[in-house]
């Protein structure tokens, strides 16, 4: 879990408080980190209100057993899994000091990761499903059953519950000598009968290549297929389509690659000022990173004309006196779509 004093000094943590080695200061990281976990509250309401509109219009208008439906049901279900973790991190980063016990800090920090992984791969399996549908859109047809769906769920969260196994081990709380705080994240010493050293850096590039480079590598081809598909196709709104996977390559790119290339430029050997300014990195990357994967199943919800449409139902139904006004932008918007040949 990387919070607020996810940079602490491994290299000055001693377990003999008689001899200790002066740390590096983190009072202005611990500021920016203070002042950035507000986002963490306003992240948890918007994806619960969000995710929570999907999962309602998902139960009133669709059918629960297809194929798409199962897999944004399950990207939902990894995003609020995710975001349940941010009012604990909020309350860690503002006062720098885990109250919550050890056995919550287990807690948190593994269903942290689970969110963080499983939305990760969720994407991916999203947008190859997106991809086997308009580009073999015949030849797949009997392969994208209820048990392939299933099936590739299941992969995902053991995959991503397997991943899990580093953080449930080396998280735990312990207090420091520096400033009597309590931290919850990854011990900083040794653990019996545990190779501390090989399972951080196991779970590093674990991390890079299955739910970075991987699921990147899966959303482009996908992407790509699609985009190559729709040009070469006499689609009236072709034009809008590219223009909308292009924004969500973009997103993937801009929210979710700063974050992973700045814990690549992690070094052991980097003095306190050099250290420093990682963190303040890491804080501003990862709120980008935390941002997409909480407005994620609500952008690929709502990209469709099909779920607009169920919106607008689901608006009418409970504030009748917008009733005109849908109406009337639903006329527009079919009248312009139309007419948008060469858009």
């Amino acid at each position: 879990m990387q919070a607020t004093t996810s940079d602490y000094d491994y290299d000055n943590y001693s377990d003999d408080p008689a001899t200790p080695v002066a740390p590096c200061r983190w009072d202005g990281d611990n500021h920016v980190g203070a002042q950035l976990s507000i986002l963490y509250y306003f992240m948890f309401l918007f994806s619960l209100i969000g995710n929570g509109l999907v999962l309602v219009i998902i139960y009133r208008f669709e059918k629960m057993t297809t194929v798409t439906n199962i897999l944004l049901l399950n990207l939902v279900a990894s995003s609020l899994i995710f975001v349940s973790s941010l009012p604990f991190l909020g309350v860690y980063m503002q006062m720098s000091n885990w109250i919550f016990g050890p056995a919550m800090c287990k807690i948190v920090g593994t269903v942290y990761y689970l969110g963080f992984y499983s939305s990760v791969l969720f994407l991916a399996l999203l947008s190859f499903d997106r991809h086997l549908v308009v580009v073999y859109s015949l030849s797949t047809s009997r392969m994208r059953n209820q048990s392939y769906a299933v099936g590739s769920c299941f992969v995902v969260w053991l995959a991503s519950g397997l991943a899990c196994v580093k953080p449930m081990i080396l998280h735990t709380t312990f207090i420091s000598y520096v400033d009597n705080n309590t931290y919850c994240q990854e011990y900083p010493g040794d653990l019996p009968f545990i190779d501390v050293s090989r399972l951080r850096i196991s779970g590093f590039y674990i991390q890079l290549f299955l739910f970075f480079l991987f699921p990147l590598a899966v959303i482009v081809y996908s992407y790509v297929g699609i985009a190559i598909t729709v040009v070469s196709s006499k689609l009236v709104t072709k034009f809008k389509t590219v223009r909308l996977i292009f924004i969500i390559v973009l997103l993937f790119f801009i929210c979710w690659t700063p974050f992973n290339v700045v814990l690549l430029t992690h070094d052991e050997s980097q003095d306190c000022e050099q250290a420093r300014k990682r963190s303040y990195a890491l804080h501003v990357t990862r709120n980008f990173a935390y941002i997409y994967f909480c407005i994620s199943p609500i952008f690929y919800t709502f990209v469709g004309k099909r779920f607009q449409t169920y919106f607008r139902q689901l608006v009418v139904r409970n504030l009748p006196q917008l009733k005109r006004h849908c109406r009337s932008s639903q006329y527009s918007g079919t009248n312009m779509s139309t007419k948008s040949t060469p858009y």
